[in-house]
């Protein structure tokens, strides 16, 4: 059963999205949410100071962050987090409410990452500059008020699939990922996975298009069952990779691809912490406002975080 306390969220979720033109453009369907975003975002923990910006080389050009960081001061955690959003719209403002939060709540600093988006940016050019933000942070974390040694990656739906290709790529390097925190993320490209048949009109993510979005992203589609650059779940060994927290949601197509990378994980002796999401949607942190279960969830990976990372 629906949890019923995502119905006020989806009623406006849905309203929001209604005057979107058909044949609206990846530009406009950007736009469209960040207006919708805005109109939605909660209150600000006034414990947070989230004014700063940086803009960070890398090869696929310079990316912007956006620092939300505890105002305690010190040598904060730090956790980069990348939004959701198909690889095609989201921005550090649209996922305001989770990066706000997760700063207040385990006072540390939370850099979220406005990286390239499809079509005009493809992979690897996202990957590529999360992965130089990841550098970035670790070679200046003194200036930006973070311990070296405790940084995670962390994010949502393609978000949460570009936080665990970050692990492979930073796997033996010189910046250490201490924790993964990942919430409904796209680990492969399986859609022949129950959870695709059973929710394929879910709310929120459907399956119908989700071939077309893909191919925005990746468009050499080969690549989307063999390079663990764009499907983490591929990859040889899932050895040496940091502890995660995984959550997924019962109603929603990606669930068993978060279960899968969890399974393979553990496999590879990766400690990990999963939750189904009883009754939840893809994209239900959203609705912390109305439902209860949403706000739980953040704040259960927070207490995860705060232990890990």
């Amino acid at each position: 059963m629906l949890n019923p306390e995502l119905e006020p969220f989806l009623k406006t979720w849905d309203a929001g999205w209604a005057d979107l033109k058909p044949n609206a453009t990846p530009a406009d369907r950007r736009a469209h949410f960040e207006v919708i975003a805005k109109n939605m975002r909660l209150e600000t923990p006034a414990d947070i100071e989230c004014n700063t910006e940086h803009w960070v080389d890398s090869p696929a050009g310079k990316v912007r962050v956006r620092v939300f960081r505890h105002i305690s001061g010190g040598a904060q955690p730090c956790l980069i987090y990348m939004h959701g959003g198909a690889w095609m719209q989201g921005s550090p403002e649209t996922h305001w409410d989770i990066t706000s939060r997760i700063a207040a709540w385990n006072k540390q600093t939370v850099i979220s990452v406005d990286y390239a988006l499809t079509p005009e940016n493809p992979f690897p050019a996202a990957i590529d500059q999360c992965t130089s933000v990841a550098h970035w942070v670790h070679t200046n974390a003194a200036e930006l008020g973070v311990n070296q040694d405790r940084i995670s990656v962390g994010g949502d739906s393609a978000g949460g699939n570009l936080a665990a290709a970050m692990t492979l790529d930073l796997r033996e390097t010189e910046v250490p990922i201490i924790a993964q925190a990942l919430f409904y993320p796209a680990c492969d490209f399986d859609n022949t996975r129950q959870s695709y048949i059973d929710n394929a009109n879910a709310p929120l993510l459907q399956t119908k298009g989700m071939d077309r979005v893909n191919a925005m992203y990746c468009p050499d589609t080969s690549l989307l069952a063999s390079n663990p650059r764009v499907a983490p779940l591929v990859a040889d060994t899932h050895a040496g990779l940091p502890p995660a927290y995984i959550a997924v949601a019962q109603y929603d197509p990606l669930r068993d691809s978060g279960v899968a990378y969890a399974d393979a994980l553990k496999a590879a002796g990766i400690p990990v912490e999963l939750t189904q999401g009883a009754g939840l949607i893809h994209g239900y942190l959203r609705a912390m406002d109305t439902c209860t279960d949403s706000m739980a969830s953040l704040r259960a990976m927070c207490d995860w975080l705060a232990e890990v990372g």
